[in-house]
């Protein structure tokens, strides 16, 4: 089931239904739902009590046209965005960094840097270096606080594309990546039960039409459930939640007027523009420091 937010500030809520239609799923959520949240985590935490509802919805179809909307990300406000630093072996080497996830951890990005399908990313600064990195993210189903391994399924509400738009330099990495509309994701969540296995999954990212990225899900250092395992460790993961698998070889960089497209087999197509209109010098000195970035001339 494909499920996506849109309206202002992705206020509704739908079910994509099989005829390409969105039939709006809003008026569906039980009244006892948590109104301080927005409403696809209010769906997410009330899908085992509507999801028979939603399966009719999709099957039936005559909702609005897919392209008539304009989509928010899908879930518009995650407690926390949990990403993975350097978990493809390649994109380690082509970065020559010398560790990768299992001693760095995770980090967190800003809720406030999610735009949806279809957004445009706002560079802040003309005198730094902004690259795309192309993943595969999941949104968390369920209360998790030290979950097992090999109950991290358990957990796993659905499936969605990410690009993690980073600035290259010395910065702290959730400041180097939590710029306003740093965070493109959607088009939708594509729930866990349709996707089934992810080690098949394949990964793809162009920029202008020029295929950057290409990698296998099954090539994470750390896969999806030792991601939630070890970021539930941590922290305590809610409903809604956005954890980000990491991006492999092909980073490159990105400027006014470019087109990006990330794509995930069996989750989706995410596509974005970027503008540098209103861009200023960067205040902090970060532009030489931090890992060696791949040429301009040879991205990846």
């Amino acid at each position: 089931m494909r499920l996506v937010s849109f309206g202002e500030y992705g206020s509704r809520v739908g079910v994509v239904c099989r005829d390409g239609t969105i039939s709006d799923i809003t008026g569906l959520i039980p009244a006892g739902s948590d109104r301080r949240h927005g409403v696809m985590r209010q769906v997410i935490e009330s899908y085992g009590e509507i999801s028979s509802r939603l399966v009719d919805l999709e099957s039936g179809g005559g909702g609005q046209r897919l392209g008539s909307v304009t989509l928010s990300p899908p879930v518009t406000d995650p407690s926390k965005i949990v990403a993975a630093p350097v978990n493809y072996l390649d994109h380690m080497e082509e970065m020559h960094q010398l560790s990768h996830i299992d001693s760095l951890g995770v980090f967190l990005k800003a809720p406030s840097s999610l735009i949806g399908h279809g957004g445009i990313v706002h560079l802040p600064y003309n005198n730094r270096r902004f690259d795309q990195e192309g993943e595969l993210c999941f949104v968390v189903g369920r209360v998790a606080r030290n979950v097992k391994v090999e109950e991290a399924d358990d957990y796993i509400f659905g499936y969605s594309v990410l690009l993690d738009i980073t600035m290259r330099g010395g910065e702290d990495r959730s400041t180097r990546k939590s710029f306003d509309t740093f965070t493109p994701m959607g088009p939708w969540i594509v729930t866990a039960d349709e996707v089934g296995s992810v080690d098949d999954l394949e990964l793809r990212c162009w920029v202008n039409g020029e295929l950057r990225q290409d990698a296998r899900v099954s090539d994470l250092i750390w896969g999806v459930p030792e991601l939630l395992a070890y970021a539930s460790s941590v922290m305590t993961l809610y409903p809604g939640d956005v954890i980000s698998t990491g991006t492999p070889k092909g980073v490159g960089p990105i400027g006014e007027g470019d087109e990006i497209v990330a794509e995930v087999s069996r989750v989706g197509r995410l596509s974005v523009t970027v503008t540098s209109s209103g861009a200023m010098f960067s205040v902090t000195r970060g532009g030489t420091a931090g890992p060696t970035q791949p040429s301009d001339e040879e991205p990846g």
